[in-house]
């Protein structure tokens, strides 16, 4: 089959297809989308080799369990011993032995197939085309924040970051009923964020005032946003850091204690409650979609995401 491979470079090459374990799927792959996590892979973000790609829609093509063969699925990147300590208390994201598809130790979704556990897949509503359905994973991650931190309605929420990531958690922070604000640089993706119904600021314009936001999600990919986030929050608030980055990021710790903020890190989250919203169109992600590359013009891809201010680029499979 064909995929991108990362051996220190990328490069589209043919591969033996997936083996299939025990209770995996082999899953034909439909549409994949390139996230900051995979670009930071490509400047050594986790010591990853191999086939990247973690967001994806797929059709299932073998699977021990007939009943899945056919269906259109997204699935959970994690994959965990189901037996540790952490699967028992069910946070498997954190097992010890985990891998992680398309990040640590697991082959991902730039491919033509790829395998998963049946246990880590989900349908697709049809109402929900593929363009959509390739935001569950990063949607679902923007999900967790709800199931982190209590979020009164109308609290005031800043959400530090006007790229992909930063629109969904604002739409889920804002059907969560949190008044929020989008804080960025790029004028039509915060014209996006205000057709949406929230307020928005051009951080290049527009001065932020200090200690102005109850919570405060870090959006930015950059190691500079966590101190930007640090400034807004205001005392006893919370900032939520989603960014990750091959560099380390500082800044001043006295902030977190004078202030006594609460800082917590968020990543992975609830494919069902990702699913839901965008059945019911509760959330928007097709605006998002830039420019859709085959999966052999993958370099092409990763070269426009580099050379374009834009939102989102997916690889299209000819599987």
């Amino acid at each position: 089959m064909k995929a991108l491979y990362f051996d220190g470079t990328l490069n589209l090459r043919e591969t033996e297809m997936p083996k299939r374990a025990p209770g995996e799927a082999l899953l034909a792959v439909k549409l994949a989308g390139i996230c900051g996590t995979d670009r930071q892979i490509l400047k050594g973000y986790s010591g990853f080799r191999g086939i990247p790609g973690h967001e994806f829609v797929g059709e299932v093509v073998e699977c021990d369990d007939a009943g899945w063969i056919g269906k259109r699925v997204v699935g959970e990147i994690n994959v965990v011993c189901g037996s540790c300590e952490w699967c028992r208390r069910g946070l498997g994201r954190h097992c010890k032995r985990r891998t992680v598809m398309g990040i640590v130790n697991r082959p991902g979704a730039f491919a033509e197939f790829v395998a998963l556990p049946a246990a880590n897949l989900h349908e697709v509503p049809h109402e929900v085309p593929d363009e959509a359905a390739v935001f569950t994973e990063p949607l679902a991650a923007a999900c967790e924040i709800l199931e982190q931190i209590p979020l009164p309605p109308g609290a005031q929420v800043a959400v530090l970051g006007d790229g992909r990531l930063g629109l969904l958690a604002a739409q889920v922070l804002r059907h969560a009923q949190a008044q929020v604000t989008v804080i960025g640089h790029h004028d039509d993706r915060l014209g996006l964020a205000r057709i949406w119904g929230m307020s928005i600021a051009h951080a290049g314009t527009q001065p932020i005032p200090a200690k102005s936001f109850t919570i405060v999600v870090e959006a930015t990919g950059s190691p500079q946003g966590l101190d930007q986030a640090l400034r807004i929050v205001e005392p006893r608030g919370t900032v939520v850091m989603k960014s990750t980055f091959y560099e380390p990021a500082r800044f001043d710790t006295a902030k977190l204690v004078v202030d006594e903020v609460t800082l917590i890190g968020s990543r992975c989250g609830n494919f069902p409650m990702a699913l839901d919203l965008l059945r019911s169109k509760h959330v928007k992600v097709q605006e998002l979609v830039s420019r859709i590359f085959t999966l052999e013009a993958g370099l092409e891809a990763f070269h426009y995401l580099d050379q374009t201010p834009c939102l989102k680029v997916l690889l299209a499979s000819g599987a």
